[in-house]
């Protein structure tokens, strides 16, 4: 089915140095952004990994195996930061889609962002989940996915442009599959896909039924945030220090002033 869009709909992926959110890196992204009049542009980037010094940043072997790239793949191709500025112009005015890309590629692209000192606003954009449609729906793999929905076995997986382009043709096998369930609407495929309601990308902190802010993980888990800011005037500070990505830091922040107590 083809997709309804009122504006560009990004699917992408994206191969890392690890899964750690805070601390690792992308080495490859690629995009197909599809455009209401149904046209696509895709492109895919293999990226240098570095730290905030600029030094390059190891992929650890264990990555490698899953992905497929090395240092020596990577060794004489641009760093997030020489990237950034075409990224966010491409990505600009866009909603996205990914298979997981809630929980993983989308918090660590807006990592990468801040990193370079780009607070790219997606405030205004909506996140279809393909994996949590999946998820609802059959409970599997995106290979068994990209099976199940369209018949055929998907082949280079784990390659960021084999994974892409499996993730949008599954979206629109899912559309096919389940017209009564599904709206070809990306609003309602955002919230339909979505699994929780983050305040920050990480998921750290969510918002319940009545849009107020729920601590989601450690000892406070389940507490609003206006409880636990009053209660442990230390804990921002704590979150501040720790080893938490930049945006969830920004939240934490962003939420604290707003109860004026920390």
């Amino acid at each position: 089915m083809k997709l309804n869009l009122s504006r560009p709909l990004v699917f992408f992926d994206i191969e890392s140095t690890g899964l750690d959110v805070s601390k690792d890196h992308i080495v490859e992204l690629c995009y197909i952004k599809v455009l209401p009049n149904g046209n696509e542009e895709a492109k895919n980037m293999r990226i240098r990994p570095v730290d905030f010094r600029g030094e390059t940043v190891h992929i650890p072997e264990t990555s490698s195996a899953i992905h497929g790239i090395t240092d020596d793949d990577v060794k004489d191709c641009p760093s997030f930061r020489e990237i950034a500025d075409e990224l966010q112009e491409t990505f600009k005015g866009c909603d996205f889609a990914g298979f997981n890309s809630n929980k993983f590629d989308v918090p660590l692209l807006v990592e990468e962002f801040l990193r370079v000192g780009i607070n790219i606003d997606l405030s205004q954009c909506r996140f279809v989940d393909v994996q949590n449609i999946y998820h609802k729906m059959e409970r599997r793999t995106l290979s068994a996915a990209y099976q199940f929905y369209c018949g055929r076995d998907l082949e280079n997986a784990h390659s960021a442009d084999a994974d892409t382009r499996a993730t949008l043709e599954v979206l629109q096998a899912q559309l096919d599959k389940y017209p009564d369930d599904l709206q070809n609407d990306v609003a309602f495929l955002a919230e339909f896909s979505a699994m929780n309601r983050n305040v920050d990308f990480a998921g750290r902190m969510i918002y319940d039924d009545n849009d107020v802010e729920i601590i989601n993980f450690g000892k406070y888990k389940g507490k609003t945030a206006k409880e636990v800011f009053h209660r442990d005037p230390g804990y921002l500070g704590w979150v501040l220090q720790g080893d938490f990505p930049l945006n969830t830091k920004q939240v934490f922040q962003r939420v604290a002033l707003k109860y004026k107590k920390f």
